[in-house]
């Protein structure tokens, strides 16, 4: 057939369906009746599927952004074997075999994980247990690594800790930036997160501790890269030993800010344990010998923007002392004295560690400076020392190798400074907790990009699904929807956001909340906000507001609301959810609302107490425990807040 003929009937072939049917008459096939109305229906340019085209974050996604594995020295001191591989293995849902040689395995697999191991010394520990020649040719490595192989590591461990802690760490002994072992670990660490990436399906972010102590003082931060490899193997950590690394934040915001400018890349840093600080974690005078000032509050603003507020060494939420109203307040509290128990805790200290006091006192510096260097949104995580991110309260391996699942937990004793006074048991190691965040999908990009709008929550230990909005429009009937997301996003701004001042005539705020409970966990008790803001006189205030509960209480004539009731039989480690609410939802308007004055408000949910680890290991192991321990635990969650600033 020549090229024309060929031409001719390709054309009459595509030509019969539509020659063989009029523009105006109606088409007859297996799928129905096509007629002109229809065909112009099929053309609308608006989608009928209400999912489709949404621009805003569906997915609350549950990660831990603080685990550590056998890289960090103290993990490895006190027994810690697996790699960050082996912990990402685990953090997608595979089973592992613990150090402690038990199998061990999650409930439901974690949609992300960042493997911060410490950035001082990173790798050194297992070199040493390798018996590396370079570690055994120090007199102090080789006493430690004999100590290890004769069954006295734990001993070795604590020396080895308030060495570095004290700043009196062997320098021979060292693993610093440059050095081969250094490199190695970072290398490695990079390789783990890239391997076990999965997008749309499961996150692996590079990040590591940076591990600040002064004089046994808390000032911990983990460091999160929005990179992948390509950046972030163009830089190693930062740490804290003179002349390559400072314990001063403020050098690790100028790292920072040169690892941005070097690589086109991003990182954030969030800080966490402010109750092992000894008062120095948020500080509103100076910091470390210089005065408090604008460009100190917009660094810290800039550059941490979250908070873990929730932890294996305690819940940082709030503090009894600090809010004398707040039933709730006295929740996992770790107000013993700083990390290494060197230095007892005194209550003039607790202001300058807590979360709820940093928010408030971050509008008082803002009044001062303009800036606010504590407006952060919150995050729990586990920082445990294990490689296994397992903090359910059924499921719990302990925040140390030696802490892991035993008959001997219960009773043994976690430290213990003899000089101090400072004593913590095991079983005061909190089962905690979780970063959610509210993304549009799972990976690297979009989940730290929610971090960086704040739109991120906690929870201490439990799935709970929350959602939190303010606004200046929102009525009673919106609580009625089965998707509050649609109608949050379109009349206001979700956790981590800003309400608008120029909206503020005349008005109160609104707030639509939104909570589900976790199926495998307990009922819901309430949802409550906190607000806190600055009175006319320039003091600080809080307020906590119950917003809507389960069953028909009713608050009492203080306003006080009864007790949801505990079904917990602890004997069996049990409970039943005949009390509390499945899902609350409600919209609340601030009835003291002063347009004038800086707030915050953020959302706190409870749930029904439920039996602690404590309890499960008791009914496991039948072991009784020591007078004093707390067997019951009320999950909960706390959201980032929301902020109001009046208008200039």
């Amino acid at each position: 057939m020549n090229t024309t003929a060929l031409a001719t009937t390709i054309a009459t072939l595509l030509a019969i369906p539509f020659c063989a049917f009029a523009a105006d008459e109606a088409v007859n096939t297996d799928i129905g009746t096509l007629d002109k109305e229809k065909g112009g229906e099929a053309f609308k340019k608006r989608p009928y599927s209400p999912y489709a085209e949404r621009k805003f974050p569906m997915k609350p996604l549950f990660g831990d952004t603080h685990l550590h594995t056998g890289f960090s020295m103290d993990a490895g001191a006190f027994g810690c074997r697996l790699t960050p591989r082996d912990a990402y293995r685990f953090a997608r849902g595979e089973q592992v075999m613990a150090s402690s040689g038990q199998p061990a395995k999650l409930s439901r697999p974690l949609d992300f994980l960042v493997v911060a191991d410490h950035s001082d010394n990173m790798g050194m520990f297992s070199d040493l247990l390798a018996g590396k020649p370079e570690l055994l040719a120090d007199p102090t490595g080789r006493r430690w690594y004999d100590m290890i192989q004769s069954g006295q590591g734990q001993t070795a461990a604590f020396e080895l800790i308030g060495k570095f802690s004290q700043g009196q760490f062997p320098k021979a002994l060292e693993y610093a930036p440059g050095t081969r072992g250094y490199r190695g670990a970072w290398q490695e660490t990079i390789d783990a997160a890239e391997a076990y990436n999965d997008p749309g399906h499961f996150t692996a972010f590079i990040g590591y501790e940076w591990t600040s102590l002064d004089k046994g003082n808390n000032f911990h931060r983990n460091v999160i890269f929005r990179d992948n490899a390509d950046r972030a193997s163009q830089v190693e950590p930062m740490t804290c030993v003179p002349p390559l690394g400072s314990t001063n934040p403020i050098d690790l915001w100028k790292w920072m800010e040169n690892y941005e400018k070097k690589t086109g890349g991003n990182v954030l840093a969030l800080a966490h344990n402010g109750n092992l600080s000894n008062g120095e974690m948020f500080p509103i005078v100076e910091a470390f010998g210089k005065p408090i000032d604008r460009e100190y509050c917009e660094q810290r603003a800039k550059w941490e923007v979250l908070y873990e507020t929730t932890q294996m060494k305690g819940d940082g939420e709030a503090h009894p002392f600090l809010s004398p109203n707040d039933e709730f307040a006295d929740y996992e509290t770790w107000d013993f004295g700083n990390l290494d128990g060197s230095v007892k805790k005194k209550k003039e200290m607790l202001e300058f560690e807590y979360t709820r006091s940093a928010l408030k006192n971050g509008l008082k510096l803002e009044a001062k400076f303009g800036a606010n260097p504590y407006k952060f949104g919150l995050v729990g995580s586990s920082d445990a020392h294990t490689g296994l991110a397992s903090f359910e309260e059924d499921n719990f391996f302990g925040k140390t190798t030696a802490g892991e699942p035993s008959p001997h937990r219960l009773t043994a004793v976690f430290m213990d400074n003899a000089k101090s006074g400072v004593k913590i048991m095991d079983w005061q190691v909190t089962s905690s907790g979780y970063a959610v965040v509210w993304a549009e999908e799972n990976t690297r990009h979009s989940i730290f990009d929610a971090m960086m709008r704040r739109e991120t929550y906690a929870t201490t230990g439990s799935r709970m699904v929350v959602r939190f909005f303010g606004g200046w429009d929102f009525e009673k009937a919106d609580a009625d929807s089965r998707e509050p997301a649609v109608t949050g996003y379109r009349k206001g701004v979700p956790m981590g956001g800003d309400l608008n001042a120029a909206d503020a005539a005349g008005k109160s705020p609104g707030f639509l909340v939104a909570a589900m409970k976790d199926p495998l966990s307990g009922n819901l008790d309430r949802i409550q906000i906190i607000k806190g803001w600055l009175d006319a006189k320039g003091d600080t205030q809080e307020k906590v507001y119950d917003v809507v509960w389960s069953g028909d209480r009713k608050p009492d004539a203080k306003g006080k609301l009864p007790s949801v009731g505990n079904t917990v039989d602890v004997e069996n480690a049990t409970w039943t959810n005949t009390i509390g609410a499945p899902e609350l939802i409600s919209v609340w308007k601030d009835p003291d609302f002063d347009a004038k004055q800086r707030a915050f408000y953020y959302v706190r949910v409870i749930e029904i107490p439920t039996p602690r680890w404590t309890a499960y290991d008791a009914k496991r192991f039948q072991v009784k425990p020591l007078s004093g321990t707390q067997m019951t635990t009320t999950e909960r969650a706390y959201t980032s807040p929301i902020w109001f600033n009046p208008a200039k």
